[in-house]
């Protein structure tokens, strides 16, 4: 059976198994009220917008997950491998597809028409009020309102091309300085900022492999290395080393409350897939890196940042470990789902962790289950069986 043949054939089972989709909330009992459509999706019954929605990804499509009850509303057929990213606003995802990026209405379960076509897109940044979209097969990087997403039409917005296309990572910052990446398809060596008119005010190549962003409290921003941190704030670009020679720092995750990042942390550059047990607190104010040993592996799809800026990883143990982003110190750990084992294949599946507000959602696809737990109380407060073991998991999150 060839792909789009697949494709298919998991969808229809989707639709049809979509009827019979078991979900438990606060430990009660209920059934999706999905019907097949004769478009082939599944739409809940009555239509009707869906509440705070996820969007998780299969092979073969997209789910539509009410954010509240996790109660299944649809699944809309798209083949390929997809991404899934937050637009920025409450109702729309950012969907990466074979053909470029698309914009999903999650909350009226709708694909819309705005599209930004090109080969290999990659991140989705989300930074004060504006969304940035990097492809890699062009080096072109789109900025644009988030809400101007209602309107159905594609929003005007500031674009740029990158000398060379490579994969790389965008953010533009509130006085309108865009950061971007530098590099090529074969090496990647740093960062340059441009001034609103698209002119280069700065540039810092001692970030070899950089990869990712986030942003920390006081507009700091941070990209990765091989070999540390590269920190850009009041305009200017710092430096964090790492303590090994090679210590790569390929994903993070900030908070606006904090001043620290969250971020993996790997020290062998042979490995076909490393597996470490250490993560990295970076501190872009006092300029320091401190490491943390988990005690359990964990996957680029495991970090996040809790509502009080608290440093959240899904481990191969199952549990959520909490970290205290100013100590180091582990405070707790929330069970969400069995141990596993991350995939040499970095497209294959594997628990996903997501966080909105005080929320964690959590993807079990070797269950074809989905969670919600309580960041406070450390319990989970709904759950729900889907038909396909999903991969990506994301939603709708305003602002940011």
């Amino acid at each position: 059976m060839n792909k789009s043949m697949r494709s298919r054939a998991v969808l229809g089972a989707a639709v049809a198994l979509a009827a019979s989709t078991v979900l438990t909330a606060c430990g009660g009992g209920d059934s999706s009220s999905a019907d097949a459509r004769a478009d082939g999706t599944a739409s809940a019954t009555p239509a009707a917008a869906v509440k705070n929605p996820l969007v998780a990804t299969f092979d073969g499509g997209l789910y539509i997950v009410d954010g509240e009850s996790l109660k299944l509303a649809k699944a809309i057929g798209l083949p390929g491998f997809n991404r899934v990213n937050p637009a920025g606003d409450e109702d729309h995802v950012i969907v990466s597809t074979d053909s470029g990026f698309r914009v999903l209405n999650a909350t009226d379960q709708t694909l819309t028409g705005i599209e930004y076509k090109g080969a290999k897109p990659g991140h989705v940044v989300r930074h004060a009020g504006r969304t940035v979209l990097f492809t890699d097969g062009t080096g072109e990087v789109n900025v644009f309102d988030p809400a101007d997403l209602g309107s159905g039409k594609k929003p005007e917005g500031r674009t740029y091309t990158s000398a060379e296309a490579h994969h790389g990572v965008a953010v533009e910052l509130a006085n309108g300085e865009l950061l971007s990446t530098l590099g090529t398809e074969e090496k990647r060596t740093g960062a340059l900022v441009l001034d609103e008119n698209n002119k280069e005010i700065a540039r810092n190549e001692n970030c070899p492999g950089v990869h990712g962003e986030a942003a920390a409290r006081a507009e700091a921003i941070a990209v990765g290395c091989e070999d540390g941190v590269l920190i850009y704030k009041d305009g200017k670009f710092t430096k964090i080393e790492a303590p090994d020679d090679y210590g790569r720092i390929g994903n993070q995750a900030g908070s606006d409350t904090s001043p620290i990042l969250l971020g993996d942390y790997k020290t062998d550059p042979e490995a076909e897939l490393e597996r470490p047990t250490r993560v990295s607190l970076v501190d872009t104010e006092k300029k320091r890196l401190r490491l943390v040993d988990l005690g359990t592996s964990y996957s680029f799809r495991s970090l996040a940042r809790g509502p009080h800026g608290e440093a959240l990883v899904l481990g191969t143990d199952g549990a959520i470990h909490v970290i205290d982003q100013n100590t180091g110190k582990i405070e707790k750990k929330i069970p969400a789902v069995g141990e596993w084992q991350e995939p040499l294949d970095w497209q294959q599946a594997r628990p996903t962790l997501f966080v909105r507000d005080h929320t964690a959602y959590v993807s079990d696809p070797g269950k074809k289950a989905l969670h919600a737990i309580d960041l406070d109380t450390g319990k989970k407060t709904a759950s729900v069986t889907v038909p396909e073991s999903t991969n990506e998991l994301s939603g709708v999150v305003a602002g940011h």
